[in-house]
């Protein structure tokens, strides 16, 4: 939920009525960004004045070299991730905007929100409920989350990747906006059901779903647009992949207490070191957009080394409140899951952030989420 997020994370957009398309013979598509383009005569700020310039030529010069090959793959595209093959096909082209590849930490954080409650059964009822509100942490209020994400940094992506989806021209204005609230709003349809089923007097997993939203929003768009400051922005990138969807599950099958929020959004601080890894690719265009992630703001050494930071301070210190809580068993096996993670930090990410950050969080993040699940079962005992 987010955007997490999780993103969280995560509508200044036009609220006129419209509708999917099926067709894309009559599809008004999004130009490229090569010349001077606003997306409609009201949003000035959305213009891009191409100019003449040596730093001009030179992005023009880059962008095919990062573009993907023909033969790229169709199940990066799916997933939303680098190296996607040029696709023509509107459905596939709007679940690559939702990026199904992050969805899993907030599926994950569903599933530790449960556990931490300590109230969740291996019933139908609860293994639908449970269903529900993944459905909508990841597909729907993560892909709102990524698909505005993706709308408010299309001139960025213009400099960084300029055969994305939107500045490619691939899909619509209308498209792009229709799916924000038809994904918005399905989100916010399902946490007002997960109430109702859930027996609450308070609306709880609603509220939570609109502050997420909220998130999201100020996070990529202006004019508070977070992720100008590389740690705002990352801390609430991080909050919204950990610990908005962990308090959504335990809402759902039990009660949100202090010390959860607390503990969860300490977690989240790792959520932060993990969103530094995505801004790495990001540096050129960061830096022309004028905006402050950290390596743009301390440099990529020094950014690289905050990242791993945040991600294994954090989790060293939720060890230490375990074990000081009695819960010796759960902070070993913590400490267990920190240490691979430190090791792939040496082997990929510390030598090329960009290079291997797949590799690095396909292999390292795995125990990282891991970790998060022994933090839950801790706290539900």
């Amino acid at each position: 939920m987010a955007t997490i997020s999780m993103a969280s994370s995560l509508l200044n957009t036009a609220s006129s009525s419209i509708t999917f398309s099926k067709s894309t013979s009559n599809r008004r598509r999004i130009p490229p960004f090569q010349t001077p383009v606003s997306s409609s005569p009201s949003r000035k700020s959305l213009i891009i004045r191409a100019t003449e310039t040596d730093a001009n030529e030179a992005v023009k010069a880059k962008a095919p070299e990062k573009a993907p090959a023909a033969s790229g793959s169709g199940f990066n595209q799916l997933l939303g991730i680098k190296g996607a093959k040029q696709e023509t096909n509107i459905w596939k082209i709007r679940l690559q905007l939702t990026k199904p590849v992050t969805w899993p930490p907030l599926i994950w954080g569903v599933v530790c929100g449960a556990a931490a409650s300590g109230n969740f059964q291996w019933t139908v009822e609860d293994v639908a409920k449970s269903i529900v509100c993944m459905l909508m942490s990841g597909p729907f209020l993560t892909g709102y989350t990524q698909t505005i994400n993706d709308w408010y940094d299309r001139e960025i992506d213009a400099i960084n990747e300029p055969y994305r989806p939107i500045p490619s021209g691939a899909i619509s204005e209308n498209e792009v906006i229709t799916q924000i609230w038809v994904l918005l709003l399905g989100g916010l349809g399902l946490a007002g059901l997960l109430d109702v089923w859930a027996g609450h007097d308070f609306p709880t997993i609603f509220y939570l779903a609109v502050g997420g939203s909220l998130l999201s929003y100020i996070y990529s768009a202006p004019p508070l647009k977070l992720k100008q400051n590389g740690w705002i922005g990352n801390f609430a990138l991080g909050a919204s992949y950990i610990s908005l969807p962990w308090w959504a599950g335990q809402a759902l099958f039990g009660t949100l207490t202090p010390d959860i929020v607390v503990l969860t959004l300490l977690y989240s601080i790792a959520g932060l070191g993990i969103a530094i890894v995505n801004d790495f690719k990001s540096v050129e265009g960061d830096r022309k957009m004028g905006l402050q992630s950290l390596p743009v703001a301390f440099g990529e050494e020094t950014a690289k080394w905050i990242c791993v930071g945040a991600i294994d301070i954090t989790q060293l210190s939720v060890a230490g409140y375990l074990l000081g809580a009695g819960k010796p068993y759960y902070a070993a096996a913590l400490l267990g899951l920190i240490a691979p993670q430190v090791f792939f930090q040496f082997k990929y990410f510390l030598k090329d952030p960009v290079k291997y950050d797949v590799k690095y969080q396909a292999s390292a993040q795995p125990f990282l989420i891991l970790g998060l699940l022994v933090t839950a079962l801790a706290t539900s005992h």
